[in-house]
């Protein structure tokens, strides 16, 4: 887990520099939004939670844990990649798709997002949420 986290984060850092402080809370709720608007399943200590719950689980980690989350990239690392109790990974599953480490499709999320041109705006990408198995 730590290692897909680890070649992510250095092939971001390859296509784009990392966010400026301004642009993480923008970053970090689009990740949030996209995971809640998605129609994949959240498996949290072995347990199945859709992607609302998902988001708004998520949403309460970053609130409390902001001060982990100095960027993207820790926020996932730190905050969506496992429970703080069990030390559990998270896991996605998406329809038609292997269930695959929530940081990993997270950081795939990431990415996908910063190839995107800067005059998308989040509000697009919420009525039709990025599947990672999409090219740009």
């Amino acid at each position: 887990m730590r290692a897909a986290i680890i070649a992510a984060l250095i092939l971001s850092g390859l296509m784009q520099s990392a966010a400026s402080a301004a642009e993480v809370p923008t970053e970090i709720d689009y990740l949030l939004t996209t995971m809640g608007s998605s129609d994949c399943t959240f498996i949290r200590n072995g347990k199945k939670y859709d992607a609302e719950d998902a988001e708004a689980h998520l949403r309460v980690k970053y609130r409390r844990g902001r001060r982990h989350a100095s960027t993207a990239e820790n926020f996932i690392e730190n905050l969506a990649s496992q429970s703080s109790m069990s030390k559990k990974p998270y896991h996605i599953a998406c329809e038609g798709q292997e269930k695959i480490e929530s940081g990993a499709w997270l950081m795939q999320l990431l990415v996908e997002y910063r190839k995107r041109p800067v005059t998308h705006a989040i509000e697009a990408d919420v009525e039709r949420p990025l599947r990672i198995d999409e090219t740009s």
